[in-house]
């Protein structure tokens, strides 16, 4: 599935009830919808690059080693498919500590982000920073992963949060991780996406 267009309606997953998106890591689907954002991307630059099956995994080295000439989204993909020879995960997705997995990580961040027309800059940034941490959410807090998960649905319809905004969610988040405070974390989110 693409991922929602600018001002897109938010809608709900049918498997954990939340808004879709929001759910990954623990529900499947979501995962698969916050999956489905960067393999797209990369399905196109296979086409675009005219890569078929059997090259695959040399494009992958190739934009893994040069992040800077992609957007964020190839790379990530191409490091889904790039072992780390240290640790065995998926390069980039390995346990802190593991010297390739967090230098893949922190080279992903050179990797081209192009705001879509229609949303206030910075949005893709926040897009793609969102995106990262529920994708390896044992890296972060489970508190940042909440907060993450929480507000990439309304990135993805093109909002982003004022400083203001931002700083309030951060406060709630930091506040305790009960049932209830989720809640409060959730609705602060929806009210500031309505301002």
């Amino acid at each position: 599935m693409m991922r929602p267009a600018v001002g897109a309606a938010l809608r709900r997953c049918a498997e954990c009830g939340g808004l879709a998106y929001s759910g990954a890591p623990g529900c499947a689907a979501c995962g698969e919808l916050v999956d489905g954002i960067v393999a797209e991307e990369w399905r196109s630059a296979l086409r675009g690059w005219g890569v078929d099956r059997a090259d695959e995994a040399d494009f992958a080295a190739l934009v893994a080693d040069e992040p800077d000439r992609h957007d964020w989204r190839v790379v990530d993909a191409a490091l889904d498919r790039l072992v780390c020879a240290d640790c065995g995960d998926r390069l980039s997705r390995g346990p802190v500590g593991c010297f390739p997995c967090d230098q893949a990580h922190g080279f992903r961040y050179a990797a081209i982000e192009t705001d879509r027309p229609g949303v206030p800059p910075g949005n893709e940034h926040g897009v793609r920073v969102n995106v990262s941490v529920v994708r390896r959410p044992a890296v972060t807090s489970a508190q940042e992963v909440l907060v993450r998960r929480l507000i990439l649905p309304y990135l993805l319809v093109g909002w982003l949060p004022t400083v203001e905004q931002a700083q309030r969610i951060g406060a709630l988040a930091k506040a305790g991780s009960t049932a209830r405070d989720t809640q409060r974390l959730a609705q602060a989110m929806a009210d500031a996406f309505r301002a």
